[in-house]
């Protein structure tokens, strides 16, 4: 491999976590990458990578599909479902010697964001990466204040406001809250919610949902402001 001009990134030096048995292919993807404007990592297979991913936070990872004992399909379809260590939302890149199509929609299904062939140019790499990490949410900023009928929620103290009363949020609450009001009327998957960092897991998602409307909602069954769109997500509509 061989450096090439420097992709556009987002701004912040995004952390990479490759992820291939190949020791020199893993070596070559680690240089080029941080050669690229990324902050790198490298495992040699997924049970390495299972370490890490408790105890760094990433923003994606390449990860090879063969790969001895626990294979990067399978680590995708665990990572994905409820068998995973929190980092479901964690976009993926899948890296394989097959090709084919079939190869490639079983790469999907097991929840990969983007699927590459071997052998592949590095610069391509680069900017699947890239395009990936673009189409993330972006960082939630609510305003200052937020009405909610008879609430105001406060975004700097992490409370609601009524009067002289005050209810104060959990830390989940709080981003839920906090991440739906920076965009009102905008509707969020699960999956958005979790690369936002409620939370990875969508049954806790919706528990922290049906919390919130209890503290907010005349009605929580027929919610008002948290509202439901059906097959797709959740959405608030303030005052």
């Amino acid at each position: 491999m061989t450096t090439t001009q420097q992709q556009a990134l987002p701004e912040e030096q995004p952390h990479i976590l490759v992820v291939d048995d190949d020791d020199r292919l893993r070596e070559a993807l680690r240089r080029y990458l941080s050669q690229n404007g990324f902050i790198v990592s490298a495992a040699a297979d997924a049970a390495a990578a299972r370490r890490m991913l408790a105890s760094l936070n990433f923003d994606l990872m390449v990860l090879d599909v063969r790969m001895p004992g626990e294979s990067g399909l399978e680590l995708t379809r665990s990572l994905r479902g409820d068998g995973g260590n929190g980092d479901g939302g964690l976009p993926i890149l899948l890296l394989t010697a097959n090709g084919q199509p079939d190869d490639r929609i079983a790469g999907l299904e097991a929840g990969a964001d983007d699927y590459l062939p071997k052998p592949f140019e590095p610069r391509e790499l680069v900017l699947r990466i890239s395009s990936i990490l673009r189409r993330l949410p972006k960082p939630a900023v609510a305003a200052a204040e937020v009405r909610l009928g008879r609430w105001v929620f406060d975004a700097e103290r992490e409370e609601l406001r009524s009067g002289e009363e005050t209810v104060r949020l959990t830390s989940g609450e709080a981003s839920l809250l906090r991440t739906l009001a920076a965009q009102p009327g905008v509707v969020f998957t699960r999956e958005d919610l979790g690369r936002a960092g409620i939370d990875s897991n969508a049954r806790a998602i919706d528990v922290q949902v049906t919390r919130l409307r209890r503290k907010i909602e005349i009605d929580p069954r027929q919610p008002r402001y948290l509202q439901t769109v059906r097959g797709e997500g959740y959405v608030l509509r303030p005052d």
